[in-house]
């Protein structure tokens, strides 16, 4: 089976599913209700693996990793703090000498899952973000500040080349462009990697997962990791448009089966966590019991 996928963001993949031109669409922020009847026909989401956004950032002389909270990491992100060794940085990172460099945030400049995932975050831990910025999981957000990154790779390149600036990305993409990243404090009191991949399993335990899966995993206590989230597949559960055939549908249900069972042995190389046992069946009642071949 060939398969062509386009890395193009959440934004971009849900707009061409919703148009009929595309078998999936990849995404790592669900659609909403008011989205999902805009559909031409149900539209299902298919959990394939957990990802985490970490806060990587590019201070020279660091030895030791950064801890955030989501109150620092929404100021930083809302211009308030303008030095990295302001007082709000210090507090939470004793016994770190931390230069005073300007701080410059970068953020996605496309349709992104990712920053669905990092505000909806930062709308659970900062008031003054829910009420000035985004109150949930937006996947473009009009910023405050800073600078624009297209696609995780464009926002690592950015953070990589500037000095003081501070970018979320995928924990992969952090670690394949060699970028520091801290950890961050999660509804529990807990600084976690978001590298581990058992706290960012540990997100997808802590919540109730629905029968359709959408749901939010940001925040959650326990050991869990609180920036993450499912990374979904989004399918069409009537297959019988734009000239699909029978041996399209199958090969497409043949596809859905193999990344969420066999596939599944990949996401860890990848810097993805697998799917729970629960997710799993879940997605295999969706494929198997919303997917019609006709």
């Amino acid at each position: 089976m060939r398969v062509q996928y386009n890395p193009t963001g959440s934004g971009a993949g849900q707009k061409a599913i919703l148009g009929g031109s595309v078998d999936f669409a990849g995404s790592d922020a669900f659609l909403s209700d008011e989205r999902l009847k805009s559909a031409p026909r149900e539209l299902l989401h298919i959990p394939t693996a957990l990802g985490a956004a970490v806060p990587a950032y590019n201070i020279p002389g660091l030895t030791k990793p950064l801890r955030f909270d989501g109150a620092l990491l929404a100021d930083l992100y809302m211009g308030k703090i303008k030095s990295w060794n302001d007082k709000a940085v210090t507090r939470l990172n004793p016994g770190i000498e931390i230069p005073p460099l300007s701080v410059q945030p970068v953020y996605r400049s496309d349709g992104s899952g990712t920053t669905a995932i990092f505000v909806n975050f930062l709308a659970k831990t900062s008031s003054v973000w829910a009420s000035s910025v985004s109150k949930g999981p937006q996947t473009q957000v009009k910023f405050p500040t800073g600078i624009p990154g297209q696609g995780n790779a464009g926002v690592a390149v950015v953070v990589r080349q500037q000095p003081g600036a501070i970018g979320y990305v995928e924990a992969s993409y952090a670690k394949t462009n060699g970028l520091q990243f801290g950890a961050v404090k999660n509804a529990s009191g807990r600084y976690v990697d978001g590298s581990d991949l058992k706290t960012v399993e540990a997100a997808a335990s802590v919540v109730e997962l629905p029968a359709d899966t959408r749901v939010s995993l940001t925040n959650a206590g326990g050991a869990a990791y609180p920036i993450a989230g499912f990374t979904w597949l989004l399918v069409y559960a009537d297959q019988n448009y734009g000239g699909r055939s029978k041996e399209q549908a199958k090969a497409l249900v043949d596809l859905l089966w193999w990344v969420t069972h066999d596939g599944q042995k990949l996401n860890e190389g990848a810097g993805y966590a697998r799917l729970s046992e629960k997710a799993t069946t879940r997605a295999a009642a969706l494929v198997f019991g919303g997917v019609k071949l006709r």
